[in-house]
């Protein structure tokens, strides 16, 4: 076990060396972020291998074992095929001493253009200065997510390496390049290779997401579930004229408008009966917990450009966006929504909704739940038209127990270079890769944030700051001789 005064040199020593090498690392970052890795558009398909070829590059450089593996390709809605991108998977260092960690990230972005209402290229890396002098911000898309905090993994790594320093993990990488188009294929890989490649991984560390404050670091025990819907009602096989059938017939957008509008009440209470049984009761322990928190209200109100939100506190704010599930009305599909007027009665509508799920809510029978639900509400209407209810997507909430010696070294990491304790937050969206990881290989999965609350990821202007690269980058080299003393 090392001294605490040994290891507070040697960190010193890893510390330094990361500040004296900052220019390189965001050179790096640059060189990244000019890749045009956007997975959702079929056409820069060949930019996304392009990206893992870089990816694999930079691990092999490390000394890491890279294999990319091919998964085949996948259907496109017009029906041509589309290879997919490989998924890198890594190895450096079989010490049986030593912990072994496996990074997860991603290496494509969300499709950016500048006329979308960036101030800068999305493709060219620009530093600007803060409102307050000592915030640099570095714009571009993949900044955040993930380029940045994938490189500030690698550039810890690359650190002991350059210092001639024993490195005190084994390292494993699984790097995709699907991760924002659902990540396809990595699913199956996964479970390929949980007897192989996951057979000696101790932990499993994920930085794909935010803070909850500008400031205050963070890390992330668990993320809501999602089960997508839509609810179908039609009436015949083409569209009408409301002169020649308006008031004769059951419209079956008055229909939908009606099941949309008993789902959830003006006060965000879902109105499904059952939907909240299997919610778990709120303890006095995590109610505290939430006091703790940091995090601006009137920030967040600002942030969304809205005037009131439907609760006055913090911690009924964060309550309803980690510990119930909440229901959103997203659209619909074959209502005329064009500018102007046009007289027309849609034949077929398809309103389009989600739920938040949160733990020890089923997927199943919350479907079951929305279906009876739907059901009960068309069925008193008395009207010929026809319903269909679906669920096409679901994926279910994720934890983790922070009690985890990750959580524990990680919680040591960055009281050490942030200089305080990190909130311990959850997130209200879905983070399926999370809960991928921990139910096909049953390790311990972390978050580790390295991202600010406003670096707008998918969003115009997406950053990450200087501040945060770097010291993100000493986050991980830190976390690293904690997990090794703690393992």
């Amino acid at each position: 076990v090392m001294s605490s005064s040994f290891s507070s040199a040697l960190e010193m020593e890893i510390f330094q060396y990361i500040d004296a090498h900052q220019s390189d690392f965001i050179e790096d970052l640059k060189e990244w972020v000019a890749v045009e890795s956007d997975s959702v558009q079929p056409d820069l398909r060949k930019e996304v291998v392009r990206m893992m070829a870089l990816a694999a590059d930079r691990l092999a450089a490390l000394g890491a074992t890279v294999h990319l593996v091919n998964l085949g390709s996948h259907q496109l809605p017009d029906g041509q095929d589309l290879p997919l991108p490989p998924v890198i998977l890594g190895e450096l260092g079989k010490d049986p001493q030593n912990p072994t960690i496996c990074f997860y990230g991603h290496v494509d972005v969300q499709p950016a253009k500048k006329e979308d209402g960036w101030s800068t290229d999305p493709y060219t890396l620009t530093e600007i200065n803060g409102v307050y002098l000592f915030i640099r911000n570095l714009y571009g898309r993949g900044a955040i997510d993930n380029k940045g905090p994938v490189l500030a993994w690698i550039n810890a790594v690359e650190t002991f390496r350059a210092l001639k320093l024993a490195v005190p993990v084994n390292f494993r990488f699984v790097i995709e390049g699907m991760e924002e188009a659902g990540s396809l294929g990595l699913e199956k890989l996964l479970e390929e290779e949980n007897q192989r490649f996951f057979s000696g991984v101790d932990y499993i560390v994920i930085s794909d997401n935010l803070w909850l404050s500008k400031k205050k670091p963070a890390l992330t025990y668990g993320s809501r579930g999602n089960a997508c819907f839509f609810v179908e009602v039609e009436c015949g096989s083409k569209d009408l004229h409301s002169g020649t059938f308006g008031g004769i017939i059951h419209e079956p957008l008055t229909d939908l408008i009606a099941l949309l509008d008993s789902l959830v009440d003006n006060k965000g209470r879902i109105q499904i009966p059952g939907i909240y049984d299997s919610v778990a009761a709120l303890t006095e322990e995590e109610r505290k917990l939430y006091e703790l928190i940091e995090f601006d209200l009137e920030e967040h109100k600002n942030n969304s450009g809205v005037k009131k939100f439907l609760f006055g506190t913090k911690e009924e704010i964060l309550l309803h966006l980690w510990h119930y599930p909440s229901l959103s009305i997203h659209g619909i599909e074959g209502a005329f929504h064009e500018p102007g007027i046009k007289t027309v009665i849609p034949a077929k509508v398809i309103g389009k909704f989600s739920i938040r799920l949160v733990p020890h809510m089923d997927l199943l029978v919350v479907k079951q739940q929305v279906v009876e639900h739907l059901e009960g509400v068309f069925s008193k209407r008395n009207s010929p038209n026809k319903l269909k209810v679906s669920m096409p997507l679901g994926a279910k909430p994720w934890f983790a127990n922070v009690n985890d010696l990750s959580y524990k070294a990680a919680r040591r990491a960055i009281k050490t270079v942030f200089g305080e304790d990190p909130d311990f937050i959850c997130d209200g969206s879905t983070i399926p890769v999370a809960r991928m990881f921990q139910t096909i290989t049953q390790k311990s999965v972390m978050m580790l944030p390295i991202g600010a609350a406003d670096d707008g990821e998918h969003s115009q202007n997406e950053k990450i700051s200087r501040h945060n690269y770097i010291e993100g980058t000493k986050l991980f080299a830190a976390f690293f001789l904690e997990i090794s003393k703690l393992h």
